[in-house]
């Protein structure tokens, strides 16, 4: 293993198509707090290394160490090593005394890493401490695609880790992601573009996958012109779990069925598409071929779990348009299948949710248009069912966008997890009032901790094996 001092470089390798990655660092800004890239902040202390697979790592120690380290998880993305998640939150938990480390994980494959990143997190750890001596205590933390990895370290992480912070975490994996999405994409490309033949599944390069993602974009915006278009948009949009509040926009209300479409059609409009290609090429990439599918999908019983139902039902018969007859079309070409290995292999990697072994708090916004919200009531029922649910809390920010945390909201439930594992108790600790007065007392950016209960996640299929590909 080569370990070197800093100052470092940020080097990042293509894994895409330019154009394709260029429209997803587009969707990814939408919602990501300012600035979302790799900080530069010189920290006395800072430490670089290289693993067996090439991951790199890097670590910031300060000064005046206070004993805890935080191992950070990044997102989808190229494959840089990160320790924060952003530069203002770096800042501070450095000035409070901790110590944040990181890697890429494997950067010789898909930005879809998980493949190798708890290995590569577990290994960064090591590399770590075997430079700066064992910490009092080790917190895990991580963000997006991140979250996920962070829901595996807290799951194998027992000795290795006291606790763990996830925030707007793809907690529910990537066959529940990828299973969601492409019900969305097929009710587009099925009621918006019934001549056309789209392909949604198994793309060949990343700009069949942008390419897909354009053809889907460009027959959206074509439909939001009329009702009847803009009523199939709202049954894609719920497919999609996407939130009916937009940035910039004051939530509709609870029955204004058209202000919440044209707040849904807001994340359409902002290429929320192209970062859904261009996930999915990756994550086939990552697992060796398609792990989604539909066929077997009732989708008259999908709408009927899904919370939008009734703006979906009031916005298809204003536009006089019958329902149950698209439901039925959708239903009667539902023929896309999974291929066994890549299910069996995203199953493997891509997955949490299978127990916990140290406490995890999860954070999440109620309007996250990536990772939607309804995710954490997927995986925490996971977690009960498997026994671990008291050692998992989740709190919730009223907010648009993805991971758009103020810095004051990252410490207030990093301190609520420190009380957790320095008790053995949560008490009131992260409760939403007690985590809005810790957040607000530190004075920095503000916080919004909210009361919050997630829908269930529409995703229609609890089968463990899907249907057989033909």
């Amino acid at each position: 293993m080569a370990v070197s001092t800093r100052p470092r470089v940020s080097r990042s390798r293509p894994r895409i198509a330019l154009a394709a990655l260029a429209s997803l660092a587009a969707a990814a800004l939408i919602a990501l707090p300012a600035p979302a890239a790799e900080a530069d902040t010189q920290v006395t202390g800072g430490l670089t290394g290289t693993l067996p697979d090439g991951a790199t790592w890097i670590a910031d120690v300060p000064e005046h160490w206070n004993g805890t380290l935080l191992l950070f998880s990044h997102g989808f993305g190229p494959t840089v090593a990160r320790d924060a998640p952003t530069d203002a939150v770096r800042t501070e938990l450095l000035a409070e005394g901790y110590a944040l480390a990181g890697s890429s994980y494997d950067p010789h494959g898909s930005m879809w890493a998980l493949d190798s990143a708890e290995r590569d997190q577990f290994a960064t750890l090591g590399a770590v401490t075997a430079r700066i001596g064992t910490p009092r205590r080790t917190l895990a933390v991580g963000q997006s695609m991140g979250g996920l990895v962070n829901a595996q370290l807290a799951r194998d992480g027992a000795g290795r880790i006291d606790g763990a912070l996830g925030q707007c975490g793809l907690v529910a994996g990537a066959t529940d992601l990828d299973n969601y999405q492409l019900d969305a994409e097929y009710t587009v490309a099925r009621l918006l573009l019934p001549a056309s033949d789209i392909p949604l599944v198994r793309f060949g390069s990343a700009d069949q996958a942008a390419a897909t993602a354009d053809t889907l974009t460009a027959a959206v915006t074509a439909a939001q012109a009329t009702p009847r278009g803009r009523a199939r948009i709202a049954l894609a949009a719920a497919f999609l779990n996407l939130p009916a509040w937009s940035p910039g926009r004051t939530a509709p209300g609870a029955t204004d069925w058209a202000g919440q479409e044209a707040q849904q059609y807001d994340w359409f409009a902002q290429g929320i598409l192209a970062f859904v290609e261009g996930g999915r090429y990756a994550v086939e990439q990552s697992v060796g071929g398609n792990n989604s599918w539909n066929r077997g999908v009732d989708y008259a019983r999908l709408l009927a779990g899904s919370e939008h139902a009734p703006q979906v039902r009031a916005l298809y018969r204003e536009a006089g348009l019958d329902l149950g007859a698209d439901l039925r079309t959708l239903t009667a070409g539902a023929d896309v299948t999974a291929d066994p290995a890549a299910v069996r292999t995203a199953r493997r990697t891509s997955a949490a949710g299978q127990g916990l072994g140290v406490p995890l708090l999860d954070v999440h916004t109620t309007a996250d248009n990536l990772v939607p919200v309804q995710q954490e009531n997927r995986f925490a029922a996971r977690v009960r069912a498997a026994g671990d649910g008291a050692l998992l809390r989740q709190a919730y920010v009223a907010r648009q966008g993805h991971c758009a945390f103020t810095t004051a909201e990252t410490l207030a439930a990093l301190h609520a997890l420190e009380h957790r594992v320095d008790t053995g108790r949560w008490d009131d600790a992260a409760t939403p009032a007690a985590l809005q007065r810790s957040a607000t007392a530190l004075g920095l950016d503000g916080a919004a901790y909210t009361p919050y209960r997630p829908a269930r996640l529409t995703v229609g299929r609890d089968r463990p094996v899907p249907p057989a590909h033909r």
